[in-house]
């Protein structure tokens, strides 16, 4: 495949700090996957009965879709420093954030967001933009905070579901890619059982529970290992909570995966408490996988 081919990886823009940042992790990220970069800003106007257009003597620049246009070629310049060979192009598309990059998830191989932004993609780590774009894409989705480590392992958190199989097999792809190892992490609580008005945590024998738990560690990266002999892998069993451990894996690593769903000790990941501390405390990029393009031609 040459990099003129291929779904592109996307990168959400709005003029803030934060997304060029996520541009420049993009450029580097569509290069190492011989993609091109596509960089998408979604343009929404105010609910106002202004003028919003320039006035009939103002200069041709005026304008709030002029300073879309901006934000867009802005972007496209700073991803030509970073890889002046990769191609690119830019667009400022009509609608709100969330459906813009849905939209765009469905032709692309990557998508990626900067952790905080404005317009658009305000308030992203605690608005509904990034719940609703990474529970629904149709590709996996790269928030990025800051400028992300050269070096380290790939982290995937594992719990056993579909979506974590997907997690772990971007993730195995990944550390391949940046040729690095990988860190498969899961973690348990002691079971509990919900009766009216109260919990309570089950009595268990803890060591067969651990087997039991250690299994589904070991059947999630099972079969990965042949099609990447490459990758040293490392299993990590933590006894505790899920987000604390991703977030703890997450200080030496370079990039942490984690699926957009899960069951057991991941589950609703980005609906509750783990996705928030993950994404606001992890100490490295977190792609969340909903869906993995497998047609390389695409």
């Amino acid at each position: 495949m040459t990099i003129n081919t291929g779904a592109p990886v996307v990168v959400g823009v709005d003029g803030s700090d934060a997304a060029l940042d996520a541009v420049r992790v993009a450029a580097r990220e569509a290069e190492h996957r011989h993609r091109p970069l596509r960089v998408v800003h979604a343009f929404s106007w105010p609910l106002t009965v202004a003028d919003l257009g320039p006035a009939p003597f103002a200069a041709e620049t005026a304008g709030l879709r002029d300073e879309a246009e901006k934000f867009v070629a802005q972007a496209v310049a700073e991803a030509g420093k970073v890889t002046p060979d990769l191609p690119v192009t830019g667009a400022v598309v009509d609608g709100v954030a969330t459906r813009v990059l849905l939209d765009e998830s469905r032709d692309a191989a990557l998508v990626v967001l900067g952790h905080r932004g404005l317009g658009g993609f305000a308030g992203l780590l605690i608005g509904s933009v990034t719940v609703q774009v990474s529970a629904r894409a149709q590709c996996p989705v790269l928030v990025v905070q800051g400028e992300p480590r050269a070096d380290g392992p790939v982290v995937v958190g594992v719990d056993g579901s579909e979506l974590s199989t997907e997690a772990v097999g971007f993730a195995f792809e990944e550390a391949a890619r940046r040729g690095t190892s990988l860190v498969a992490v899961h973690a348990w609580l002691d079971p509990v059982v919900l009766f009216p008005g109260e919990v309570a945590t089950l009595t268990v024998d803890l060591a067969a529970y651990a087997d039991d738990e250690r299994r589904v560690l070991a059947e999630s990266v099972a079969g990965h290992g042949e099609r990447y002999p490459e990758v040293s892998v490392r299993h990590e069993l933590v006894h505790g909570s899920p987000a604390q451990a991703l977030v703890e894996q997450s200080r030496d690593a370079q990039l942490v995966v984690v699926g957009a769903h899960g069951r057991g000790s991941l589950g609703g990941l980005l609906l509750g408490s783990v996705s928030h501390a993950v994404l606001h405390h992890t100490h490295s990029p977190v792609a969340i996988v909903r869906h993995v393009r497998t047609d390389e031609g695409s």
